[in-house]
């Protein structure tokens, strides 16, 4: 078997536990790191350098390099897909798809998951020392696409020399660079499974996302994006933020059968506005949690991210142009309660793909779980991955160790 990491630098191990200090020297992880000779060309025409990359990786490369599975995370995910977080110590956020004997098995797949850059957990972005000034980058940090985040991807492979990727997989955020990479690198990407996504985003979610971004630049704390270097936070804002996107990702079906209107440790109402209800509290302790591990700038320049996508665009606002005869096979999967990308969205890709003439096949998992239902237990949804994978590895010539 082929090590991919002997060319890779390890980060520095840190007893700071603050979550800034990952965003330089990410722990618990690999780091890639391109010097001014090999600069990322990003969409609002910077270049930018010197610039690194945080990954994860599990299993083993083969002989061939041919068995390299990409997972691409949300917008509030990180690397550590299939690992204990250094920072929550909570398992891997989807450990319920990816590990051994899982539908995506780490005994036959090389599985790589990096944090995208803009993010802060290691990879480029606003919360990163900026080594012109030797302070966080804040607001001067350029604004990032979804295609910037594929093509420091795809230079994190040349990285790794791996030429073709077996697998590209992610939900969310994460399918949308995953219908990038089909569109961007064709030809490097045997399959793909794009998964609770679309090719742009609504009205309705660029708008939540404003929401979101406004809770966070109207806390006192953000100090126009400088709180790091001034030494404050907009926790409040950031908390506040996160609540409502995360209303977002469940279904009134779900919220209703975890909650329903139960009062959280009390019988009555207390006539104040404390918790009350018991999704209240749950809502308080989601925004609490994230401001631990999560950089507030970081969430305005990947919501920002997620609205400019747009791959029509792209392509004289024809869709099917961006994917015209392309060699990938492709598995489209949503989900019945998911109303922020709704099955029309998934449709949509597919009714492309068909125009495009593209190996496309589509399941709508029928769930109450909403948005999230793709990081959760669905059975089906683990059924039709394995099942996808197993199907497009016969093709590919995998054998069903890691071998070639």
């Amino acid at each position: 078997m082929v090590e991919a990491n002997l060319s890779a630098k390890t980060s520095a191990k840190t007893d700071d536990l603050s979550p800034t200090r990952d965003s330089d020297h990410p722990r618990d992880s690999l780091v890639a790191q391109f010097g001014a000779d090999r600069p990322l060309k990003l969409d609002a025409g910077i270049a930018l350098s010197p610039f690194q990359i945080a990954y994860k990786t599990y299993g083993q490369l083969n002989a061939t390099k041919s068995n390299a599975v990409l997972v691409c995370h949300a917008l509030t995910g990180d690397q550590h897909v299939a690992s204990v977080h250094p920072v929550t110590k909570k398992n891997g956020w989807w450990e319920t798809l990816i590990g051994s004997g899982r539908p995506i098995d780490t005994e036959r797949y090389f599985v790589i998951c990096a944090n995208v850059v803009g993010g802060c957990m290691g990879s480029s972005g606003p919360s990163s020392t900026n080594t012109q000034t030797g302070k966080p980058w804040g607001l001067e940090f350029p604004v990032i696409t979804i295609r910037d985040m594929v093509r420091a991807q795809a230079m994190l492979l040349d990285h790794l020399g791996i030429d073709q990727l077996f697998a590209v997989v992610g939900g969310s955020m994460g399918g949308m660079q995953v219908l990038e990479w089909a569109a961007s690198y064709p030809q490097r990407v045997f399959s793909v499974l794009p998964i609770a996504c679309s090719t742009r985003h609504s009205a309705q979610n660029i708008a939540f996302h404003e929401v979101g971004r406004q809770a966070v630049m109207a806390d006192p704390e953000w100090r126009g994006g400088r709180y790091l270097i001034e030494g404050a936070n907009p926790r409040r804002g950031l908390a506040v933020a996160r609540m409502g996107a995360h209303i977002t990702y469940l279904s009134d079906a779900a919220l209703h059968r975890k909650f329903g209107r139960k009062f959280q440790d009390r019988t009555n109402p207390t006539f104040s506005f404390d918790a009350d209800f018991e999704v209240e509290s749950y809502l308080r302790h989601q925004g609490s949690s994230f401001v631990e591990r999560f950089d507030a700038n970081s969430y305005l320049y990947l919501t920002r991210a997620m609205d400019y996508f747009d791959i029509a665009a792209d392509h004289d606002d024809v869709l099917a142009n961006a994917f015209k005869n392309s060699p990938v096979r492709f598995c489209v999967i949503s989900f019945t309660s998911d109303w922020l990308f709704p099955t029309a969205d998934s449709r949509a890709i597919v009714h492309a793909l068909n125009a495009a003439g593209a190996r496309v096949s589509f399941a709508e998992i029928k769930t109450d779980k909403g948005h999230d239902a793709f990081l959760l237990d669905e059975p089906e949804l683990f059924a039709i991955v394995r099942g996808f994978l197993d199907a497009a590895a016969k093709a590919h010539g995998l054998t069903n160790g890691a071998g070639h």
